[in-house]
């Protein structure tokens, strides 16, 4: 068995979120192609859809007709998607709508107060289930802040820069270290007036609304992951990568790879709409060990499901550490990731923000718990690859959530 041959992945499922948000601020109808069919995208669709936002589709192009928001007549439900609750809070908070914002049981279990806090302080009235949802905002007049936080979110950072747009005065959010800029640099193609200094970003009131505008979203880097890490443990394979959103904050996981000793070709690369995309070819090469500390984690903290499973199968001892919020995702990865590789025979290690696990150790089949996660399910599905016996996910269908095609594609590149 290898894996083999060339792949174009849907959009990235961050940059989907954001293209949607942004073309329901714009005036007018705005046009986005690629947009990722996961289901988290669909609750952001169809939460704006609620706020009096027409969207609709026309071939594989979404059309968005922006610019007017008005009070939902129902809860928003956010389904699984912190990206959409967070974001969105944001948002809407600063377009003063009256919304109460529900989730599943796993959403729901989630803390929002990183981004409630913020919020606060800009004047926002709302209220919570102790910080989690279901969360109602009310009509509030805004007020800029310059906010320092102690974590690097992007979905912090964004919530804030978002309901700056429609607060009075500046905005400022300074985070410890850069995490994911797509919405500076969304706002920045938009023409929307953004200042970057170092690690601090800043917005003005958006006294008029900008123009609509044409958008494709590059293919997702997380997704992609799951092939790169295919192609990395099966020996004699060797994949391309096609148009792969190769942001600086998204590619920490491909960084990771060629410092274990993974086969990468970067090939032609291009900028659209101030992202660079890139082709990446992917080959199996022997493994080696290297750590990932709390530096590393903001560029690919979505990926280290996938990178342990990698790091089963290096020579020597791997840790990965400063990955505390995993805790906090759609389920306990560091848990997850921990008792499945245990139950698989890995020898590894649970800490406080991490693992350690000692390599190479042969895996074994087994029943595989994906806690209804769909970053687990991909991964553990990557893990069957290399595993001696037979790989039972008990929920293999939440993969939907992030990408709908993943095991028909990952079958037809199976050679």
């Amino acid at each position: 068995m290898a894996i083999k041959g060339e792949i174009i992945f849907p959009g990235d499922k961050s940059i989907s979120h954001r293209a949607l948000m942004f073309a329901a601020l714009a005036n007018g109808e705005s046009r986005i192609s690629n947009l990722s069919t996961g289901v988290d995208v669909k609750s952001t669709r169809n939460c704006l859809e609620a706020c009096g936002i027409e969207i609709g589709n026309e071939g594989n192009e979404v059309v968005v007709n922006g610019g007017k928001f008005s009070d939902p007549t129902r809860p928003l439900d956010c389904g699984n998607s912190g990206t959409t609750t967070r974001l969105l809070l944001g948002l809407l908070a600063g377009q003063g709508i009256n919304a109460t914002f529900v989730g599943d049981e796993s959403l729901s279990s989630r803390p929002m107060n990183r981004i409630l806090d913020p919020l606060f302080q800009m004047g926002l009235k709302c209220e919570s289930h102790d910080g989690k949802l279901p969360i109602t905002i009310k009509n509030s007049d805004l007020n800029g802040i310059q906010y320092e936080s102690r974590v690097a979110s992007a979905q912090v950072k964004s919530a804030i820069l978002l309901a700056g747009l429609g607060a009075s005065g500046k905005t400022s959010v300074k985070e410890p270290i850069l995490s994911r800029d797509h919405t500076e640099k969304m706002i920045n193609g938009l023409g929307v007036d953004i200042s970057i200094k170092g690690l601090t970003a800043t917005v003005s009131n958006l006294s008029t609304p900008f123009s609509s505008f044409q958008f494709s979203v590059p293919g997702d880097p997380s997704t992609a992951a799951f092939f790169a890490a295919s192609a990395a443990l099966v020996p004699n394979s060797e994949i391309v990568l096609n148009r792969v959103l190769a942001n600086p904050t998204r590619i920490g996981f491909f960084a990771a790879l060629e410092k274990m000793g993974v086969g990468i070709e970067w090939l032609d690369q291009w900028d659209e709409a101030g992202e660079r995309i890139r082709n990446i070819k992917i080959f199996h090469q022997a493994l080696n060990s290297t750590p990932i500390t709390i530096d590393n984690i903001p560029g690919l903290i979505d990926e280290i499901p996938v990178i342990a499973i990698l790091a089963t199968q290096v020579e020597g001892k791997m840790e990965i550490r400063g990955a505390e919020e995993l805790r906090i995702k759609e389920c306990d990865r560091i848990h997850a990731i921990c008792k499945n590789l245990k139950t698989m025979g890995a020898d590894i290690q649970e800490l406080d923000d991490g693992f350690i696990i000692n390599g190479p150790t042969p895996l074994y089949g087994a029943k595989i718990e994906t806690f209804h996660d769909h970053r687990i399910a991909m991964a553990f599905a990557i893990a069957g690859l290399v595993a001696h016996g037979k790989m039972v996910l008990d929920h293999p269908e939440c993969a939907s959530i992030s990408y709908p095609e993943f095991y028909d594609e990952l079958e037809r590149m199976i050679q």
